[in-house]
């Protein structure tokens, strides 16, 4: 692992009319490392990532992915990463293996049965190869499409709300993923609203609010922020939910501007989980 920063954001904006979206938003991802972008629907998180994937352009500020400038060379950004958005963009008419294949072919990449016969492997999917898509549950799906994701083996990975409609043991699974990423030495950026997932996956955590990043740190450091509370003289820790809605000032449900509430938010008055 390099103590070189395989992602530094400085000063990233954008704009859709009026609508201002990132407001100056900066952080380092060291190499090799589990990043988590934790914020509530319309706080940024995919407009960023899609601005460091090269999919958007920023209005101002600098990006660099693998030490490269996503603005000034895109397409080698783009042989360096890759991306996984919230839904499995699997073709579930093709068995898992045949999706494998299909993507090391237009990768243009040798042996591509072999690659996807590893890929099956490491991932646990070596019985279900075989299979449609159509028939995966929705973690197996998820995995294969992360698998799907790491033909090339690019050294950065972004997951968009990887987890999303997934149920709690697909969830597992996918954070079981996540976390072998890492341990590879693949650097992982993911967003997230689930307050659960930064907790159980990230070596830091940025909390992005209205565009900007408002904290970041490790979950100790986070934790820190607050006092811990003491019920009948034993002290309780502050959660990471205890943190974010303090740290964003919303002292009951915590609600976007189309209505969405994020995980992890509890009416005014009742006892976090």
């Amino acid at each position: 692992m390099t103590t070189e920063a395989a992602i530094r954001v400085q000063g990233i904006e954008k704009s859709f009319k009026d609508l201002h979206v990132l407001r100056g938003v900066d952080f380092d991802v060291k190499a090799g490392s589990i990043f988590a972008l934790l914020g509530s629907n319309g706080a940024g998180k995919t407009t960023l990532v899609r601005i460091l994937s090269t999919l958007l352009k920023a209005d101002a500020g600098t990006a660099t992915v693998h030490g490269i400038d996503v603005a000034a060379q895109p397409g080698e950004v783009r042989e360096s990463i890759s991306l996984t958005g919230q839904f499995a963009a699997v073709d579930e008419v093709l068995s898992g293996r045949e999706n494998l294949v299909l993507i090391a072919k237009l990768r243009h990449l040798k042996n591509p049965g072999a690659i996807a016969d590893e890929l099956l492997a490491r991932f646990s999917l070596t019985e279900a190869g075989g299979r449609k898509a159509s028939t995966y549950s929705g973690g197996m799906r998820r995995r294969l499409d992360i698998a799907m994701s790491l033909i090339g083996s690019p050294p950065i990975i972004f997951l968009d709300e990887p987890t999303t409609g997934l149920d709690p043991q697909a969830r597992i699974e996918v954070w079981q993923t996540v976390k072998e990423l890492a341990n590879n030495g693949t650097t992982v950026l993911l967003t997230t609203q689930h307050l659960d997932e930064a907790e159980q996956l990230a070596d830091r955590i940025a909390i992005l609010h209205k565009g900007t990043i408002i904290q970041n740190g490790t979950l100790a450091e986070l934790k820190r922020l607050l006092p811990a509370a003491k019920v009948e003289y034993v002290e309780k820790q502050p959660s990471l939910e205890d943190v974010f809605l303090t740290l964003v000032g919303d002292t009951g449900e915590t609600e976007t501007t189309d209505g969405d509430r994020i995980d992890g938010a509890v009416p005014a008055g009742k006892e976090p989980r």
